[in-house]
Order: structure tokens, then sequence, then C-alpha cells
């Protein structure tokens, strides 16, 4: 085994280059692979494991209190294919004021509970204690990491009811309330509904979970159930985002592992190839042919873990900062999102090296079959009569003669033609891919901003400077925002949490007033709300809770309801809002003002002056421009960038493999070319050629599987919902810089193993022979 190792290690120093591709094009796989088997498994292991340690509730179920009594819904408890149920627990929606606890205005869903524990939904306190008296309630605290005890104490005083002090903040991964009280507090809160938490045996899919509360509920009167939220809409809710990731995550890394197989095979064919009378001398000297075969594995094995390692280190150090802007914003409860799971890095430190030494298996096992007397005598030349006939056609043009002995070249050697023409097609496909991707997603970044103008975001409510005056009403504001120098628009927004029919947990409602104008580029599907009762959201919004254009929900505020029809679909939006007309608001809170103005300025205007003279026009209001980046696209971008040029790198190296197996395998030839007049020029021109109708062909063939995986995961992005428009980014100019793109990685793979050949002298090729 000895002497296996120490063949091995000459044979790792004597092919430096190949052993950095190989090596290089690991890591490059190892990364994109890690990363994303990476996103995958916190796309759902962290919300399944707090969720079964909390003993989730399956579906949170929401009853009519005056057609079902307490007694009936207690017996859903018992019914078939019901494995564990909880309550019933009383619910009452509570008016809260804006800024209460950092929350929007609006509404909070509040439900009688005795204590955290149960069959069902165990609730996790976290910081305080559970309300036990009178005049205490808990809040559900869903954002990672604790509140700290700085809220406890914090007040609220319900609207002709009781004084509520925080004793406690708590996290359920049902979402089964926004807060907790004793159940007989609750009865002062005028409770409207009460809810059951169920567990079923079949949980598997929503119409299964379906199926189970229909039977549940059989012997409940008509029309008892008002909603019900299961724990597949939360489970979406919560890898809604790091979703969107996974599509082009995944299609970078077959890429990344298609190339890598490539080009190691072709590396290792190669290898064999070219170093027949050093196979010979092997066996000569005693190898056997496993010895041999192992001889060609160990030398691949070196840089293939080497590469492995690195790889996963440097996919560990992406990893952070990519789930931290894919979770941002999201509400994750218990669920604790870290770094990369162990199990990633164990699969790919495991499975890399194992790819590349089956990929190698295959051909190293030719070298196993080879007769040392054939081996020593074949040489390093390549057999003949590979080629010639084309040779020939190709001689008898008017072509160049270099040119014709370069686009002669690659017919020799068919089999490995064919590897290096397959790595070109994968770095044209990722680099079509990248350019759609960017394109969709530059487009995505200026709707609104298709004018040139800025957007400058006006707040309420101030420090004010010491001044006591209250602020004008909206109308005023509005008139004195749209006054001042450079404003072209002015959009009044109001924002409120409101109670939704069949959610236990309440909706982000956004309400606007005056231009609409940045409706024309947002709406996919339906159009704005213009009216009252009428309502926008985005395809996360719509997808979670099963809605679709058209659709009809009661929104509740203040006490008041208003039927709401949902007549467009976004771009897209938070999954907890929605955006409705300012009549609507009218109609839930006829005295709610206006938080925020956002003007939008004439092209060239001076964005920092009008900044400057809103503060001028009252000191209560706090005016700002708004950043044009998205953190989401830039990601995105950045990382298919960082993977495009990767990829092309590695492809471009499976370019230079094979162009320098072929230099070395054909210096007899170019030895006799140089001695009847070749020059260095003329040299290069051909070795050059010989791969750039291959850049041309994979060009060819990679475009149309770019642009097909650019549609495959801009159609599935899901918290996205690209209009046409953005996903129809193929023009003429672009998809001949794809063309080019194609000779490009060619030529830049064959450019150093063409000017190396060149510089050889043809003493020195006459001396090897």
């Amino acid at each position: 085994m000895s002497a296996v190792w120490r063949a091995s290690r000459a044979a790792v120093k004597r092919r430096r280059l190949q052993t950095f591709v190989i090596g290089l094009v690991v890591f490059c796989s190892t990364t994109t692979v890690l990363l994303a088997l990476a996103l995958l498994g916190v796309a759902s292991s962290p919300f399944d494991k707090a969720f079964a340690e909390q003993r989730g509730a399956h579906t949170v179920a929401t009853f009519d209190t005056t057609k079902a009594s307490p007694e009936q819904l207690a017996r859903t408890a018992r019914q078939p294919g019901v494995e564990a149920a909880a309550g019933p627990f009383g619910q009452a929606v509570v008016d809260i004021p804006k800024d209460w606890l950092w929350m929007a205005g609006g509404t909070l869903t509040v439900v009688g509970r005795a204590d955290p524990a149960g069959p069902v939904d165990r609730i996790e306190l976290l910081e305080g204690h559970w309300a036990t008296a009178p005049g205490e309630i808990v809040v559900n605290w869903s954002v990672q990491g604790s509140p700290g005890t700085k809220l406890l104490g914090t007040r609220l005083e319900t609207p002709g009811g009781p004084t509520l002090t925080v004793v406690g903040f708590a996290t359920s991964m049902s979402r089964s309330a926004s807060a907790w009280v004793t159940p007989e507090q609750l009865a002062e809160l005028h409770p409207s509904a009460a809810q059951m938490l169920y567990r079923f045996t079949e949980s598997s899919t929503q119409a299964r979970l379906g199926a189970g509360l229909a039977a549940a509920t059989a012997g409940l009167p008509a029309e008892s159930v008002t909603g019900a939220q299961t724990w597949l809409d939360l489970k979406q809710a919560f890898s809604a985002l790091v979703d969107s990731y996974l599509p082009f995550m995944t299609l970078f890394g077959i890429l990344g592992l298609l190339v890598s197989t490539l080009i190691v095979g072709n590396v290792v064919s190669g290898a064999v190839v070219s170093g027949y009378r050093h196979i010979g001398v092997l066996k000569a000297l005693g190898f056997t042919p496993n010895q041999v075969v192992a001889v060609y594995l160990a030398m691949l094995s070196v840089p293939a873990v080497a590469g492995c390692v690195l790889g996963t280190l440097a996919g560990n150090a992406l990893a952070g900062p990519i789930l931290k802007v894919a979770f941002t914003g999201i509400d994750v409860g218990r669920a604790s999102v870290g770094g990369v799971s162990p199990w990633v890095s164990v699969a790919c430190l495991l499975g890399m090296p194992a790819l590349v030494l089956l990929t190698a298996l295959v051909p190293a096992l030719r070298a196993h079959r080879l007769p040392a007397a054939q081996a020593i005598s074949a040489g390093a030349a390549p057999k003949t009569g590979r080629g010639l006939r084309v040779q020939r056609i190709l001689g008898a043009t008017r072509l160049p003669r270099p040119v014709s002995l370069g686009l002669g070249q690659p017919f020799a050697r068919p089999a490995r033609t064919l590897l290096t023409l397959a790595a070109i097609v994968l770095g044209v496909t990722t680099v079509t891919l990248s350019t759609g991707l960017t394109s969709t997603l530059v487009a995505f970044g200026n709707v609104g901003k298709e004018d040139g103008g800025a957007r400058i975001q006006v707040q309420t409510g101030g420090p004010g400077n010491g001044r006591t005056a209250p602020l004008p009403d909206d109308r005023q504001i509005e008139e004195r925002l749209r006054s001042l120098p450079g404003a072209d628009g002015v959009r009044a927004r109001a924002l409120a949490q409101a109670g939704m029919t069949g959610q236990s947990q309440p909706v982000f409602a956004d309400f606007y007033r005056g231009d609409d104008s940045s409706y024309a580029h947002v709406i996919v599907r339906g159009r704005a709300p213009v009216a009252a009762g009428e309502a926008v959201a985005g395809p996360s919004f719509l997808t979670q809770r099963g809605l679709k254009v058209g659709d009809r929900v009661m929104l509740e505020l203040n006490g008041r309801q208003v039927q709401v029809t949902i007549v467009g679909q976004l771009i897209e939006g938070n999954a907890r809002a929605l955006e409705a007309s300012w009549q609507t608001l009218a109609r839930l809170a006829p005295e709610a003002r206006a938080t925020e103005y956002t003007v939008r300025l004439a092209p060239g205007a001076d964005a920092r002056a009008y900044a400057e003279a809103v503060q001028a026009i009252d000191p209560g209001l706090s005016a700002s421009v708004l950043d044009a980046g998205n953190a989401g696209t830039a990601t995105v971008i950045t990382i298919s960038t960082v993977f495009t040029v990767l990829l092309t790198l590695v492809a471009s190296l499976g370019v230079f493999n094979t162009v320098l197996l072929n230099t070395r395998e054909r210096r007899r030839d170019l030895g006799m070319l140089k001695s009847i007049g070749m020059t260095p020029r003329q040299v290069v021109a051909m070795t050059v050629t010989s791969v750039a109708g291959l850049g041309a062909v994979g060009g060819l063939v990679g475009i149309p599987l770019g642009i097909a995986a650019h549609r495959l995961v801009v159609d599935h992005v899901g918290v996205v919902d690209f209009p046409e428009y953005m996903k129809d980014v193929w023009h003429a100019p672009q998809l001949a810089a794809m063309l080019l793109a194609g000779v490009a990685i060619a030529v830049l793979g064959a450019l150093v193993p063409a000017r190396t050949a060149a510089r050889t002298t043809i003493a020195s090729v006459l001396h090897t022979e």
C-alpha cells in the first residue's frame, strides 16, 4: 500500500494543474450544494422540531358561541380521528392603541386560558409568569429571542373594560392567540367566540386536516365553525421567504455537481490516455491492475478532500448572512434558526469525495484493463486515423490552414470533446440563468420608480421641538406636502391590526388615500382598490389563507365589521398584510388619522431639499429619503453573480484541461508543423480555434437551457408573482452576448496552454521523442 501512496503523491506533484482544477471544481460544487441543503434544512426542520416540542395544534378552530355550546364543543374532542384536543377557550377581540408594545394600533385576539400546559399547544413562557389573577395578561412574543423584563408591567386600557397589566411574555408555535388572560378575566372582555385546539391522527395534507375537522364537528349545528387555521399554513408562512431562495440555489447546486462530474471524468480520462507509458511502467514494475486503479483514485482523492473541506468551510461562512436575510421579519417563535445543520456539513464532507471517486472510477478502470506491453509501446501518442476524414474535408476549404487544423482537432478525441462541450453548455446555461435573474430582479426593483423621481417618506408624531399645538389634520398636511416645490404626488397611509373572520391572529391592514399611480405597475391580477370594501394583497397572503381574487373576507376593527372583497393581487406583499381603500378605513375607524405619507417627486427634484422643506412646515413631521435598494433582491443578485463567476471559471478550467492534454499529446505534431514554417501566432490560432467552435455550439445549446431554467425559477418564487413583462427579458443583444459567452469560456480556458504550446521549441520536442 505504501508503494501505491508514493506513486499517487508523485502523480499529484507531476500534475499540479489538473490537481488544482479538481480542487477548485470540488470547492465550488461543495459550496453551492451545502448552501442549497442548508436552506432546505432550515425551511422545515426548525419549525417541525419546535412544533413537536410544544405539541402544536394541527388545527385551531374558531366557533360561534351563539350556535354551539361549550358542552357541544367539548364533545368534539372525543370524535374519531381526534388524537388530542384542548378547549373550548373563550376568545375576544380587544382594541389596542398605536405603538403599544411597538405594535400597530388595531385589535388583539385574547383567549381565556387557565394555564399554559395541556395536551395540545403547550405554551412556553419566556418572561414573567402566567396570568392567574384579575387584571393580568400574557402577550404572545413571536419573534426569535426574549423581549426581556423591561416591558413587563406595561398597561393596556381596554375601551369600556378593565385595565390589563402585562405580567408575562410567552410563545405558541400554533399562534392560537395574540394574548392570554384567565377565563374569569375574559368574561369581562365580552368574548364573541370560542376556540378548540385539535391534533388529528392524519395531518399530513390540507385535505386530511379538513376531513378530520369535518368529522370532529359533524354533530354541531350548521355554520358553527367560523374559521380554521392549520399547522401547514403556519409552516408555509415560516418558510415562505426561504422557499423563494431554494429554486435558484438548487439549480446552481445541480449545475455545480454536473460540471464537477464532467470535469473530473475528463481529467481522469485524459490522465489515463496521456499516461499510457506511465501505466505500462507501473505494471512492469509489479503493480497489479487494482493497484494501478488505486493510484489514480488516490491521486484524485487529495484535491477532492481539500476542495471539499474548504468548500464546506466557505458554505458555512456564507450560510449565516443568507439565512439572516431569509428569515428577516418572519414569525419564528421558538424555532431556532441557527447556522448550518451538522448533518449538512457531514453529508458534503462524505458525499462530495465519494462522488468524485465514483466519477473517476469509470475512466480509471481503463487503466485496469490495459496490458503492460501495449501501454509501453503506445507511449503518449494518440491513435491514428481519428478525424482524418474531417481534416481532409476542412483542408479542401478556403479556410486558413491553422483554422482548418484547429477545427478538425476535436474529432480526434470525440469522448473528450463531448465532455468539454458539456462543461461549456453548463457554463453558458449558468450565465444565461444569472443574466435572466438579474434582469428580472432589476425590473422588479424599479417598480414604482419608472418616472425616475425620488420617494420621500413623511411620518407624523415627531418630537415637535417643544411645540404643544396639535398637528394639522390629514387633509391639511397632505395639501402642504403637495404644495412644496418638486412634489408630483402624495399618498397618505394608515396602519392598523384588524381581526379577520376565521383567523386567530390579526392581520395588518394598510389603508391608502391620494396618489394611486404606484398601483399601475404592482397589480398582477385584477385592479386597484378604489371603493369601500375593496382590498388587494400579495401572493403569500392569499396562498396562506386559501384566497384568490374575487373572494370576500370580514375585517373587524374597533367593534365594527366590514365585508371586504379581494379585487387584485400585488406582485409581492407581507404574508400578514393586505391593502385597502381609505373608504374602508372610514367605516372601520372614522376617527383614524394618517400616520405616514409617501411623496413622489418629479424627475430631477432635489430630495434632500424637499426633506428639509418638510421639516420647516411643522417640527412634528419627520421626512426621510426612501432607500431604493432591496435586501432580498440584492442577495439573490449577489449570490447568482458569485456562483456564475465560479461555475464559469470552473467550465473554463475544464476547457483548459482539455487543451492542455491535447497539446501534450500532439507535441510531435506541433514540432513537425513548426519545422515546416508554422509561426507561434499560428499555433495559438490553431489551438484556440480547436475549442472556439465548441464554445459556439455550447452557446447555441446552453442558451435555451438557461432560458428554461430562468423561467422555472421565476415561476416558483412563491413570495413574488412576477408579471409577464418581468419574465420576458430576452432580446437579440442579450442572446448574442450569451452566444459569445460560450466562445469566451472556451477561449479563456485555451489561451494559457495555447501560448505554452506556441513557445515550445522544435529541439525540445525532438529531444523528448
